[in-house]
């Protein structure tokens, strides 16, 4: 999963590659964009030599040489009517065609790389490096897109003007190919070197300009505006964040700033003024002044032509860095598509219907090595535990026992290092692994409210044509329909603001009753809550345990909870403390035998308990 980032040498085999890759994309999404993206860079590329190269200079030779003025009309007016043709097409072909396909190749190209996004191991997300790997490839996108596109048009065009304008100089003068060619040479190796430093500046600058966009993100988002006005301390520490980000650009920037200096002005100046402003300049003031071999429009229109002529040679100086620098970002797009997952289906078994029997044969797992870390120190050991079907299991400890990881390695988020966990008699690696997760229901204590209907958000899907029916009976049972119903637009709501000027942002509670309302909804035969009451009030938490109970009497349930108060309502408790199970059995037994649960019952009731 690790990776060299800051590698910038590659083959031109693979920069071919890789800037293909991306236009086989492009082509994929919209052929015609594609298409007439090349003919129009052709077109233009041909009406310009017509009237910058061949037009000009037969009008200046006509000037010089007395042509028939009825011969210079005839000529200019039938130019006239081919660029206005030209012109036409470009019309139809940018302005119209273009415009309406760029759209539909963006929104195809992200498509793939959020699809891909859902198949990312969790574990991918705990690899920092990895992690800044997988944010540059999404957000650069666009921007390759942009890159292929302009890429192609200047390919497209510099062939097109190397070839009309190359023969034009064979035909006129060919000596002064010998000053494109020396040109190109040399702007050739300064502006790869140049794309290159460009590359590994963007490289060095990411961490850092994701620091940057966090303190962004808190200082607009809704989630921490409460926080920084209620704790004005909190800027100050965002400030200093945003400022020592800011340092550590401005230090990458520095750190080349010498290296790019020199490049810029090699690849800019003496790769290009130098030889068309003082040598080519010099050598058709000799060749028309000194040896006659020019008249004065010969050297006007070649001077002038020599310009697209280096522009027309820039496809190997300019055009080809520029693909190299756009190969090394659109490599990063690659290796993201083409991540496989670890956890994948072995056999690709459908689960089975039903309340879940769940087995754990001495697993233990670790967050280093799943992430790809050196470290191998163990979160969870030595766990076993058989669950029942239909049987209702509190999870309970200290935080940082490991209550939530055991629930995730449940869910098959992550694989154990070691031992194995069986569903219904089968370990869980076999069964299919989109099939399996859907088996089972979930409300992790950070869940999210997505801006959509609380339809949309009960039912995370599409909603097309499916009754209300479930979704209200959900709701109900988590104890939120009655809150929807006094709502303008019901189930169609809209939540929060962030796309809706009338969008309702629910509170906590409320934002919590829906979460387990998706539970309710998909009748899994697994259920598991991670702090399912914890924004509640305790007659809400009531209601919602009894509602609970209730909804889920032929449903296997797992929970955790800091409030034991919930725990009594379990079948049997277990006891998690430094990734071992220390103590289980009903809330009564484990009082009885006045262990690590007695002596957390009586901290957490004491006060509310007659000695």
């Amino acid at each position: 999963m690790k990776k060299d980032t800051n590698n910038t040498k590659q083959s031109a085999a693979t920069v071919w590659r890789n800037n293909c890759f991306l236009l086989k994309l492009m082509f994929g999404a919209s052929p015609s964009f594609v298409i007439f993206m090349v003919l129009d860079a052709i077109r233009n590329q041909v009406s310009i030599f017509f009237e910058h190269t061949y037009g000009i200079g037969y009008v200046l030779e006509a000037a010089e040489f007395h042509y028939p003025f009825r011969q210079v009309a005839q000529f200019i007016l039938i130019l006239a009517a081919c660029i206005t043709l030209g012109m036409v097409f470009t019309v139809v072909a940018g302005d119209y065609i273009q415009e309406k396909e760029r759209p539909k190749v963006r929104e195809k190209i992200k498509m793939l790389l959020y699809e891909k996004t859902k198949e990312l191991d969790l574990a991918c997300y705990d690899n920092p490096e990895y992690y800044n790997e997988m944010v540059l490839a999404v957000s650069e996108v666009d921007t390759q897109i942009d890159r292929c596109e302009m890429f192609l048009r200047n390919t497209a065009s510099g062939i097109t003007v190397f070839i009309s304008t190359g023969i034009y100089f064979l035909i006129r003068d060919s000596f002064s190919i010998v000053f494109a060619a020396a040109s190109f040479i040399m702007a050739f190796a300064f502006n790869q070197l140049y794309n290159k430093r460009s590359f590994q500046i963007r490289v060095e600058r990411n961490p850092h300009e994701r620091k940057r966009e966090y303190v962004k993100r808190v200082f607009y988002l809704n989630d921490y505006a409460k926080e920084i006005r209620l704790n004005p301390e909190i800027p100050g520490i965002l400030f200093r964040t945003f400022e020592q980000a800011n340092d550590e650009v401005y230090n990458v920037e520095k750190k080349h700033a010498r290296k790019r200096l020199f490049l810029g002005v090699m690849r800019r100046y003496v790769s290009n003024a130098f030889f068309s402003d003082v040598l080519y300049i010099s050598y058709l003031v000799y060749q028309a002044a000194v040896r006659g071999a020019l008249s004065f429009s010969g050297v006007a229109i070649l001077y002038n032509s020599f310009g697209r002529l280096k522009r027309g040679m820039s496809i190997f100086t300019d055009v080809y860095p520029f693909a190299c620098e756009s190969s090394l970002y659109v490599q990063k797009i690659r290796d993201f598509l083409a991540y496989e997952p670890v956890i994948q289906s072995e056999e690709g078994i459908e689960p089975a219907e039903g309340a879940k029997e769940m087995a754990l044969e001495n697993i233990a797992f670790s967050y280093d090595k799943a992430s790809g870390d050196k470290k191998t120190d163990a979160l969870l050991q030595d766990i076993s535990l058989h669950i029942a079907p239909g049987e209702k299991i509190a999870l309970v400890g200290y935080n940082g026992a490991g209550k939530t990881t055991l629930v995730k390695l449940l869910m098959r988020l992550y694989d154990v290092d070691e031992g194995k966990i069986l569903a219904d008699g089968r370990d869980i690696r076999t069964y299919d692994v989109r099939k399996y997760r859907d088996s089972i229901g979930t409300v992790f204590q950070d869940f999210q409210v997505f801006a959509g209907s609380i339809k949309e958000n009960v039912l995370l899907d599409v909603v097309s044509s499916c009754g209300e029916d479930g979704i209200r009976e959900a709701l109900a049972d988590s104890g939120l329909l009655t809150r929807v119903d006094k709502m303008e637009k019901g189930l169609d709501t809209p939540l929060t603001t962030e796309f809706k000027e009338d969008g309702m942002n629910l509170s906590g509670g409320e934002s919590q009753k829906l979460a387990i309302a998706r539970v309710f909804y998909r009748k899994a035969g697994l259920m598991i809550l991670d702090e399912p009451s914890s924004a509640l009030d305790p007659i809400a938490e009531y209601q919602l345990n009894h509602a609970m109970l209730s909804a889920t009497k032929d449903k296997t349930v797992i929970f955790i909870s800091h409030r034991l108060s919930t725990t009594r309502l379990a079948d049997r408790i277990i006891m998690l403390e430094q990734g071992r199970i220390v103590e289980q059995g009903s809330h009564q037994e484990l009082l009885e035998k006045n262990g690590k649960y007695a002596q957390m019952w009586r901290v957490q009731a004491g006060a509310y308990i007659e000695v």
